[in-house]
């Protein structure tokens, strides 16, 4: 069996996660998604290949998709040319040409798969993967006084203070700090040479390398992209107050994100003041910056 990664259709609608780099290089579980997606092929028992030497028989998938595994194999199966789509129409892989309007067949899959338009997709797909780690393994230094329940991985030189609180499936990176007295919790990744502050919490978020949420920080259901630096106090908020899904501004227009819990989506380089507060589905472009007691209720792009 065959299968080619395409380019994704539409990378900058997870701005400002993607405005220095490409989609396939966002971090998934600490892995830049293209790596894990053609990790996960290979593990199928896919061949890779160029999209330039796929044949009719290859699969064809946009690197902008999450696909289980067992959806993918039941394409790869079909004798026909066959396109596959969620419950929703959208169509996450096909095989037989270039073109998936083309296919002879069209299977539907009930499965968890989803395409990765937007930033919170990014989220969710990081969930998905995270919800599969079935291991503990602990290559850095973990303090006695520290709490840890679920499965954790902690990479070499990174440490975890005393008092810490840390409930998997949660990822951390090579040489970073945690605590004292934080508290880690749902999927989180958190990137290399990462510092997370006494009396911060960190829930259900990806952090990229380089990044520093400094004490009594509250970040949730967020991104927050390399070399940022959130001042003491910073919170996201995450939840609305009539319990209704979020709603994000893409290119002026609001989006329902299709989520009751979503945070804040911080480009790289991002530093905020001391005491500064995001409301819900904010996104903050590179390199801005505010100024302590800032409150944030629209997009800083």
């Amino acid at each position: 069996m065959q299968a080619t990664l395409l380019p994704p259709r539409n990378p900058a609608l997870c701005a400002p996660i993607t405005a220095n780099r490409e989609l396939g290089a966002c971090l998934i579980a600490n892995l830049p998604m293209r790596d894990l997606l053609a990790a996960e092929l290979s593990r199928a028992g896919f061949q890779l290949v160029d999209p330039a030497d796929a044949c009719p028989r290859t699969i064809r998938v946009p690197l902008d998709n999450w696909i289980e595994l067992g959806a993918m194999l039941l394409l790869a199966r079909n004798p026909n040319s066959a396109r596959l789509c969620d419950a929703e129409g959208n169509i996450l892989a096909w095989k037989g040409g270039a073109d998936p309007d083309e296919c002879v067949e069209r299977i539907v899959t009930e499965a968890g798969c989803f395409p990765v338009v937007y930033p919170w997709d990014l989220l969710r797909m990081n969930e998905e993967v995270l919800a599969m780690m079935d291991e503990t393994a602990m290559l850095g230094e973990v303090s006695p006084l520290a709490t840890l329940t679920g499965h954790v991985r902690l990479a070499k030189g990174s440490v975890i203070h005393s008092g810490t609180v840390i409930n998997g499936p949660v990822l951390i990176g090579p040489n970073s700090q945690i605590g004292p007295n934080a508290y880690i919790r749902g999927a989180t990744s958190i990137g290399a040479n990462c510092y997370v502050g006494n009396g911060a919490e960190v829930k259900n978020s990806i952090i990229y390398p380089n990044s520093c949420v400094s004490r009594q920080c509250y970040v949730a259901d967020s991104i927050i992209g390399a070399h940022v630096t959130l001042g003491a106090g910073t919170c996201t908020e995450n939840h609305r107050h009539d319990g209704r899904q979020h709603v994000s501004m893409i290119h002026g227009q609001p989006v329902n994100t299709g989520r009751l819990k979503f945070g804040a989506v911080l480009g790289d380089g991002v530093r905020t003041g001391v005491n500064t507060s995001i409301e819900a589905g904010v996104k903050i472009g590179v390199a801005r910056t505010t100024k302590p007691g800032t409150y944030v209720g629209r997009d800083l792009l």
